[in-house]
């Protein structure tokens, strides 16, 4: 396994959002493993890495918070965007005034997570129906060959994480679940002098693990029997028996 990361992850309001609430923003207790990745991409994303967490500790209790918002209802839907696209021209503008609705929320307030990482090289060709450029990539190669390749040196990409996540730089601001919910992170080099997870053991239930990509056209949700262990919750392997789609 590649060196792991630790990060250490705050702020005033969170919502990892339930899948099967469809109606009212519903969220999870903690943090969940896709949204513990998208902290660690919002710092360093290549086509050619994957970040997989391993343990996610919950630092400040847990904590809700109802709020009653306004949302938008609507998106401009990509068949729209192709269509204009083929005429040259078309409306894809939203009329927020006309698109406005008021819905409930219950959220998580006032948290704090330690979160740990690593990543692990992948095909970049992966990324084909998004990064046409990669086109001329060849895909299923070894790791052996995805080692030997210039770009694909982990070196490199460990220490562009290390300076940016020690420094405090992201690509884009990270974010707890929901991206007006933005958070301030720091790289952790030194558990020995952290504060320990809350002292809470109880079973989670079925929590979304990430949505599995293998068949880009449709995506589809994964989940795996989440449980808090004296403030950790242990992610298992993407690859484990544990996770189910």
């Amino acid at each position: 396994m590649a060196k792991s990361y630790c990060l250490e992850v705050s702020g005033d309001f969170a919502c990892f959002t339930r899948p099967e609430m469809k109606v009212e923003r519903v969220s999870y207790d903690v943090m969940t493993p896709s949204a513990a990745r998208a902290v660690f991409e919002s710092i360093v994303w290549k086509p050619a890495i994957r970040w997989r967490v391993t343990k996610i500790e919950v630092l400040k209790p847990i904590k809700w918070i109802s709020v009653r918002r306004n949302e938008v209802k609507a998106v401009v839907t990509t068949r729209n965007v192709q269509a204009a696209m083929r005429a040259g021209s078309g409306n894809l503008g939203l009329y927020v005034e006309n698109e406005r609705q008021q819905r409930a929320g219950l959220f998580l307030r006032d948290v704090a997570y330690r979160i740990h990482a690593y990543f692990e090289l992948r095909d970049p060709g992966f990324h084909k129906p998004h990064f046409p450029h990669l086109s001329n990539v060849p895909i299923n190669r070894g790791e052996d060959d995805l080692l030997a390749l210039p770009e694909n040196n982990t070196v490199k990409f460990m220490n562009m994480f290390e300076r940016r996540a020690f420094h405090g730089q992201c690509v884009n601001q990270p974010y707890l679940g929901c991206r007006e919910f933005a958070c301030a992170f720091r790289l952790v080099e030194d558990l020995k002098n952290e504060p320990r997870p809350i002292d809470v053991t109880k079973e989670l239930g079925w929590m979304l693990y990430d949505l599995d990509h293998s068949n880009s056209s449709d995506p589809k949700p994964r989940f795996f029997p989440a449980r808090l262990d004296n403030g950790v919750v242990h992610v298992p392997a993407w690859e484990s028996e544990e996770v189910r789609g």
